[in-house]
């Protein structure tokens, strides 16, 4: 029995100090934003047509999709950039004045395709190039880097950096100081576009391709002397 109450005694007596061990270390998190100017694009098009039959209205859209297709490899684009993202084909439904069941009175056709565009120079003039030669749906323009990792790298940097200011600062204010760095915990990275005047190419469609800013965020668990 006495050798029981004297473990719980100990026992008490080190867990204040574990507390305090446990204690002594700070959390911090640290945002790192690098701005870079975009090196190439992503278009998403797309070419529709309808017809009162199924099959012509599919001929006139893959007519019109194998125009754009060809119209982009004379531009330079290399067919490892380019991809067919969907093929559909659906009816057109109409409602009879007799407030009958709707009947079909057509069908609508579409290919659609993404277009990775590496010379951003010539992005306005492949838009303009496009919608002569059928292209008639655009969902979608995203300016990226082909080497993302340098801007990534630069931004994890900084975010260290800034989850060690703001742990000094915290640790100053509390009349402490820092120790070790005993764990990073990287919590993701986004890029955004950030928009610039747009450039007015001749005779294509004017385009502002703006800077990225790469964000990473850190977590940093330090001790705390």
């Amino acid at each position: 029995m006495k050798r029981i109450a004297l473990m719980i005694a100990l026992m008490g007596a080190a867990l204040p100090a574990m507390a305090d061990e446990i204690q002594r270390q700070i959390t911090v998190t640290g945002e790192g934003t690098v701005q870079m100017a975009p090196d190439m694009a992503v278009i998403s098009l797309g070419v529709t047509h309808q017809d009162k039959d199924a099959a012509r209205a599919m001929a006139r859209a893959s007519g019109a999709a194998a125009d754009v297709l060809e119209r982009l490899s004379t531009m330079g684009i290399a067919a490892r950039d380019v991809q067919t993202s969907s093929v559909t084909l659906s009816p057109i439904y109409t409602r009879r004045k007799d407030a009958g069941p709707m009947e079909i009175e057509g069908f609508r056709a579409g290919l659609s395709m993404s277009v990775r565009v590496r010379d951003l120079p010539k992005l306005g003039a492949v838009l303009g190039a496009v919608v002569q030669d059928g292209a008639n749906q655009f969902s979608g323009l995203q300016f990226a880097l082909s080497q993302p990792q340098e801007a990534q790298d630069a931004a994890r940097k900084d975010a260290v950096a800034d989850a060690l200011r703001k742990a000094g600062l915290y640790a100053q204010a509390a009349g402490a100081s820092l120790g070790d760095v005993l764990q990073i915990s990287e919590n993701g990275g986004y890029s955004a576009p950030k928009m610039r005047m747009a450039a007015d190419m001749a005779e294509s469609v004017p385009i502002a391709e703006g800077e990225l800013n790469i964000s990473q965020s850190v977590t940093l668990v330090i001790e705390l002397k």
